[in-house]
């Protein structure tokens, strides 16, 4: 027993290794394998996002076109109607497509009238410029608020499909439960996502447009002025 045990030593790999299962090769958790498997909520957020940047790109191109400030615009004007060149200052304004060539077009149109007639008209063409500019903005708010809760429903919906099967079978499994968890909170982080870029891009865009209306309201006030100087 003595030899036999000397001359078949059990070798020492595998003294310190024991065998056991084979430990499960870890998946690559790819991007575009979670949006799939957030299922069809994802859809809906998907058009949101869309929606969004969309709104953004063709607004923020916008505003900051009409934003572009033209310095010789009010001098122009100004040198003409110090003149009494008013078709001279008509025809700039004409020529610059601007809301404040609008807006001084409209009060050089009213010249002749009360003053109040003429801020009248002025502060009516600058509101109707200013909806211009805040077209579809409010849309970009509306994303922000809809696409957390759409994220929200589909982790809700994907947790009473856990545990409706999980009723049926009697039997949890972690690697059950788990597994349809984390598949389906991509929904909320998606949603999250998605709902902030669209609430920061909401307040970038509501900036950028209450930077033009300050420029306006202080030009037209310089205009009014302008009127309302004597011998003018």
């Amino acid at each position: 027993m003595f030899l036999l045990q000397v001359n078949n030593p059990a070798p020492l790999d595998s003294m310190l290794t024991t065998p056991g299962p084979s430990a499960t090769p870890i998946e690559d958790l790819r991007f575009i394998d979670l949006l799939i498997k957030g299922g069809w909520v994802m859809l809906p957020i998907a058009i949101l996002a869309f929606i969004a940047l969309v709104i953004f790109i063709e607004r923020y191109i916008t505003i900051r076109k009409a934003g572009k400030y033209d310095s010789n615009l009010m001098i122009q004007v100004k040198q003409n109607i110090l003149s009494g060149r008013l078709d001279a200052a008509s025809a700039i304004c004409r020529s610059n497509n601007s809301p404040l060539a609008r807006m001084l077009l409209k009060g050089l149109t009213r010249i002749g009238r009360p003053i109040k007639d003429i801020e009248g008209a002025i502060e009516n063409v600058g509101k109707l410029e200013v909806a211009r500019l805040e077209k579809n903005i409010n849309i970009l708010g509306i994303v922000a608020g809809i696409a957390p809760m759409l994220g929200f429903v589909g982790t809700i919906l994907g947790v009473i499909t856990i545990f409706h099967e999980v009723s049926i079978t009697g039997s949890i499994e972690i690697g059950t439960v788990s597994g349809g968890l984390y598949q389906k909170m991509v929904t909320s982080a998606c949603g999250l996502i998605v709902g902030i870029i669209a609430y920061v891009g909401y307040h970038i865009l509501n900036m950028m447009v209450d930077r033009v209306i300050l420029r306006m309201e202080s030009d037209s006030i310089e205009f009014i002025d302008l009127l309302d100087e004597p011998g003018s």
